[in-house]
């Protein structure tokens, strides 16, 4: 009998278990299948079996896409490079072409949707030599969307403007519109000869980017890494009328100088030369690519600088690495801060941090109003600031000259007129430094 019980629960278990998993898989089928409201899909192809791409228009070139090796490439109208991610966008929409409406199931004239002449016929070649060719036709009579189908299927649709935009493409939509071509990470050199000077950047031991020429200055990394930015982004403009486009070269000949720009990473040297007309119209020659083209004017504005944008104007350069001594001196008075652990001591007193933290970010903020050649006398006040685990010392001094504050770094010619607002707060801030209250027991 007990062996009998134990058959029978074990059969109720079993059932109960299948049940379950039954039920699982029900759900999961239903979930995966498609809504009845879900309009139906015009294709559905893997992307990794595109291999090439012909779209035909009525009123326009041919452009022919193929995939070679691993990577697309434009072979008509002309031979061209190809923005990958354009491309790779074009394929994603085309791989899982979604209608809006299903409005003919078997139509029997075609011409009524403009679908017998088509505007754009899209042909996509795939990995095993099939063919499939996507229609799109007239504006449908609402707007906002266009008749669709498949050449040897009865079936009309529509698809959204939108849709329709993402998958019709000529070769100056899916080119590489890039007018220099370098990799940012592997720079070693960028000059700019803009404003009557020749401006050479290059990178020091720390990786910090430096001005070499016209002479050895501290650069802004910021405007610097700006300026590559905008050489990186600086494309070709291509959203004009044929016509206009054909203009550029003659335009670009009469035009005023801006700049020239050179980078130079593991690839080689290309150059820029940007020119602007009397409409503020900028365009652009490079090494890298054939022709002259129209750019956007912030590349032109971003060119169109000075030595002075890109010089450092900070004193110190520990920047938001807080240092772990500071050296003061004030006259004849010599303070020294260390930081130990997560104190400041002076003199073995701990010093209440929040007044020497309000000391480091006055000496952070110190900037330069503008770069004088001359006029540096006595200094009153001297700071050597420990930073980067003890890697980095920086030597400033500051001396009075008239009604101005003028800085200077330790081994460096460059003067830096300081606000004399911001050397009086350091002061304040310096006389208001105090040891710490004794800890309550």
């Amino acid at each position: 009998m007990r062996v009998g019980g134990l058959l029978v629960a074990f059969a109720a278990l079993a059932a109960v278990v299948g049940g379950i998993w039954w039920s699982n898989k029900s759900k999961e089928a239903a979930a995966n299948k498609p809504s009845p409201d879900a309009p139906p899909k015009i294709l559905e192809i893997p992307e990794d079996q595109f291999r090439k791409i012909e779209i035909r228009k009525t009123d326009g070139e041919t452009t022919i896409v193929e995939k070679k090796a691993e990577a697309w490439e434009i072979t008509a109208p002309k031979p061209l490079p190809v923005d990958q991610d354009a491309m790779n966008s074009m394929i994603s929409s085309l791989a899982s072409l979604t209608s809006d409406h299903l409005i003919e199931e078997k139509a029997e004239d075609l011409s009524a949707f403009g679908l017998t002449k088509p505007s754009v016929e899209i042909i996509v070649t795939l990995a095993d030599g099939q063919t499939r060719n996507v229609l799109i036709g007239d504006e449908t009579p609402t707007g906002y969307s266009y008749f669709a189908g498949l050449r040897g299927d009865p079936r009309v649709f529509t698809i959204a403007s939108y849709t329709k935009s993402n998958i019709d493409k000529t070769s100056n939509d899916l080119r590489d519109k890039r007018l220099l071509k370098f990799d940012s990470d592997k720079l070693t050199r960028v000059e700019l000869d803009a404003k009557g000077q020749v401006l050479e950047f290059g990178k020091n031991n720390q990786n910090e980017w430096q001005i070499l020429k016209p002479r050895p200055l501290r650069a802004d990394g910021g405007m610097v890494e700006e300026l590559i930015r905008n050489l990186r982004d600086a494309r070709m403009d291509l959203s004009f009328p044929e016509e206009e486009l054909k203009k550029a070269p003659s335009a670009f000949a009469s035009a005023t100088r801006v700049a020239v720009a050179r980078v130079t990473d593991a690839s080689g040297t290309q150059e820029l030369q940007v020119r602007r007309d009397k409409d503020n119209n900028y365009y652009a020659r490079s090494s890298a690519v054939e022709g002259v083209y129209r750019i956007a004017s912030y590349v032109g504005d971003a060119l169109d600088k000075r030595l002075e944008d890109f010089r450092n104007k900070k004193v110190f350069d520990f920047g938001w690495n807080d240092p772990t001594k500071v050296e003061v001196r004030d006259g004849d008075k010599h303070t020294v801060y260390e930081k130990s652990g997560d104190k400041w001591m002076s003199a073995g007193k701990q010093m209440d941090s929040a007044s020497v933290h309000t000391v480091i970010d006055k000496l952070r903020d110190l900037s330069a109003e503008r770069f004088p050649e001359k006029g540096f006398g006595t200094p009153s006040l001297e700071f050597v600031v420990t930073s980067n685990e003890g890697k980095r010392v920086e030597k400033v001094l500051i001396a009075k000259s008239g009604d101005e504050w003028i800085a200077r770094r330790e081994n460096e010619p460059s003067l830096y007129q300081l606000a004399a607002s911001a050397v009086e707060e350091l002061q304040k801030a310096l006389s208001e430094v105090k040891e710490a209250a004794p800890e309550k027991k």
